[in-house]
């Protein structure tokens, strides 16, 4: 029995929370060049692992949707990715998550119906609290989390474009995100840092309309005597732990900056670290998500 026998094969399974994005990070890896198959079973991602050996390498990009519209068959899921590592099959999993009150905003928009609603969960609330308990397994076990709750249909398809396109046998992508903290925590965050501590360029008339994308707000927040003492630390502080992730077998690691708004220190900060980790061969990624 063929097992995806191609060398570059590439295959990602996609799964997360009803209303997260699925679809908009589906579209994005179809432009990349995936073969793209949505809402399949389970036990059917072993099937899909063997069809680039049976078609002789035409399809060597596969990117398959499995979440809890299987309903019962979801118990499976778990299963099939531990029967794909015992064959040594090259597979990455992308998992999309989103706070509760941004799924419910989601549905009111769009009208549909929860795929957990029925009798026994009359309520989308309750729907998206059960769904929440039976990923739990499937979220940590993933080595992709974006939590799209503040991101546009744009950014999460550029974020999900920039993750992809990377060259595959990177041992970790590092992706480092801004944020304004009275905008909520990133949830996807691995570690996180508050840089409110340093000079705020909002207070300087010449500098408060800009973002931290340019320079002057750049020279202002890198610059300052703070900024001196506490980057090398930071920088220092990522350095020493992404090779312990590694270890650990972590494929992704996110990085979050926050600030008060997310328009001046993070994004430059956030800048600040992308480079850094860029200049040392590192694949990265990073992205403003509260910069207008």
């Amino acid at each position: 029995m063929g097992k995806g026998s191609g060398g570059e094969m590439e295959f990602i399974i996609v799964t997360g929370m009803s209303g997260a994005g699925k679809t908009q990070a589906v579209n994005a890896l179809e432009d990349i060049g995936y073969y793209c198959v949505d809402n399949i079973p389970p036990r059917l991602i072993t099937k899909f692992a063997e069809l680039p050996s049976d078609s002789e390498g035409h399809i060597s990009k596969i990117a398959l949707v499995v979440d809890v519209r299987s309903h019962q068959l979801f118990s499976e899921y778990n299963r099939c990715l531990t029967e794909l590592s015992n064959w040594n099959f090259p597979f990455r999993v992308l998992f999309l998550d989103c706070d509760n009150q941004s799924l419910l905003h989601r549905y009111k928009e769009t009208r549909r119906r929860h795929p957990l609603q029925d009798d026994e969960t009359p309520a989308i609330e309750q729907a998206i609290a059960r769904e929440r308990q039976l990923l739990d397994s499937a979220r940590e076990g993933a080595g992709y989390v974006l939590d799209t709750s503040r991101l546009s249909s744009a950014q999460l398809r550029g974020r999900v474009r920039d993750l992809f396109l990377r060259d595959i046998h990177s041992a970790m992508v590092v992706n480092v995100n801004s944020f304004g903290f009275k905008r909520g925590i990133p949830s996807d965050s691995d570690l996180l840092f508050d840089v409110r501590c340093l000079p705020n360029p909002f207070y300087e008339e010449e500098l408060k309309e800009l973002t931290g994308l340019d320079e002057p707000v750049r020279e202002y927040v890198l610059r300052c005597r703070q900024s001196v003492g506490l980057l090398p630390r930071l920088t220092d502080l990522i350095d020493y732990l992404i090779p312990l992730y590694i270890q650990e077998g972590k494929s992704q690691l996110v990085v979050s900056v926050g600030c008060t708004g997310g328009q001046h220190r993070s994004v430059a900060v956030s800048e600040y670290l992308a480079a850094h980790f860029a200049a040392k061969g590192i694949s990265v990624t990073v992205n403003h998500r509260d910069m207008p």
